[in-house]
């Protein structure tokens, strides 16, 4: 029964990650993460900002787009202290459906819903 439970558990995950490759979560990395990492950027905190205010993946992902595009702080969602002690992002180099899926794997990334737990 348990090893039932296990499988259902491994593709309920797939199925909720959708197409995200390991090469996509690895672009992540390398193009995002990697930087954010150095500056000590607070990513849980900027994506439990964005799921604040917005509620929706789909709300999120187009506004983080649209900085990600271009990249002001008018078209941020933190607040101006936060751009005192971390550097402007400077304007992304990759195009638009590569900026789409590396935004979805790192939504996915910081998804609460996949931190919780539901007691049986």
């Amino acid at each position: 029964m348990e090893k039932i439970i296990f499988v259902s558990m491994i593709f309920s995950i797939g199925a909720v990650a959708g197409n995200i490759t390991i090469d996509d979560k690895q672009q992540v990395q390398q193009k995002c993460l990697q930087c954010h990492n150095q500056e000590q950027i607070p990513n849980a905190l900027i994506y439990r900002r964005y799921l604040k205010k917005y509620s929706t993946q789909e709300a999120m992902k187009t506004v983080i787009l649209k900085y990600l595009k271009d990249p002001k702080q008018e078209n941020s969602i933190m607040p101006h202290p936060f751009f005192s002690k971390f550097p402007m992002k400077e304007v992304s180099d990759l195009d638009d459906e590569d900026l789409k899926k590396n935004i979805q794997t790192f939504l996915d990334t910081f998804d609460l819903k996949k931190k919780l737990f539901l007691p049986e």
